[in-house]
């Protein structure tokens, strides 16, 4: 007997819906494998994104420490030389008072006159020349006359050969000069200032150690010392 129509329908539909259902499953089975991949693509992008953001942060997290770094020394380097400047400044005043107070020595007629021939004497044995020219101040002038036999005879003793020692009376040394001489000779190519202010200007190239160490302490810093 043939197969009716119905029966033909029938599995027809059978078939339609058994491939129906494994469409429906492939696709179900597309669609899960798709969002797996998906996930998985989408936690690598994440995770990559959160490292670049990480490292953007890090990196410009370091950049604020070093540049707050590069600030602190710059602050410190400023306080430090603004320390200096004001510890300089004050040295340099105290000179300067002292400076200030040479008048006081000349002005100690007790005591002026000897100083004064050592002022001569030193000025005389550092040249060592048989003609020198003497500048002092004019206020000094008789003075100085008084003293320059002394002194000529005392450096023939010590030298053993004498001076001929011309003072210069047309030009004298500052009258806000505190005191002391100035000579030279071979037309004035070598010249001796032994005046108080140069005198103190030598002594202080010297002490200034000695000084900043009296008005601040010593130097822990310090590993040297003449």
């Amino acid at each position: 007997m043939g197969i009716s129509d119905n029966d033909v329908q029938k599995q027809l539909r059978h078939m339609m819906a058994f491939i129906e259902q494994e469409a429906n499953e492939k696709a179900e089975e597309i669609d899960a494998k798709a969002e797996e991949e998906f996930n998985i693509e989408k936690g690598r992008l994440v995770q990559q994104q959160r490292q670049k953001i990480m490292e953007f942060y890090e990196k410009r997290e370091k950049q604020v420490e070093l540049q707050r770094k590069i600030q602190s020394s710059n602050s410190l380097n400023a306080g430090r030389l603004m320390c200096l400047k004001a510890r300089e400044d004050h040295i340099r005043n105290v000179l300067e008072e002292a400076k200030t107070n040479l008048s006081k020595v000349s002005s100690d007629q007790s005591r002026y006159p000897s100083i004064l021939k050592g002022l001569i004497m030193q000025a005389l044995l550092q040249l060592l020349e048989k003609d020198v020219v003497l500048r002092c101040r004019e206020k000094d002038l008789n003075l100085v006359e008084q003293l320059v036999p002394e002194c000529l005879d005392d450096l023939q003793k010590t030298w053993g050969d004498r001076s001929s020692v011309k003072i210069d009376r047309q030009h004298f040394l500052p009258s806000e000069s505190a005191g002391g001489v100035e000579i030279s000779a071979m037309g004035g190519k070598i010249k001796v200032s032994s005046t108080l202010e140069s005198r103190l200007e030598l002594i202080a190239s010297q002490i200034i150690p000695q000084i900043r160490t009296a008005l601040f302490g010593p130097n822990e810093n310090r590993k040297f010392f003449d």
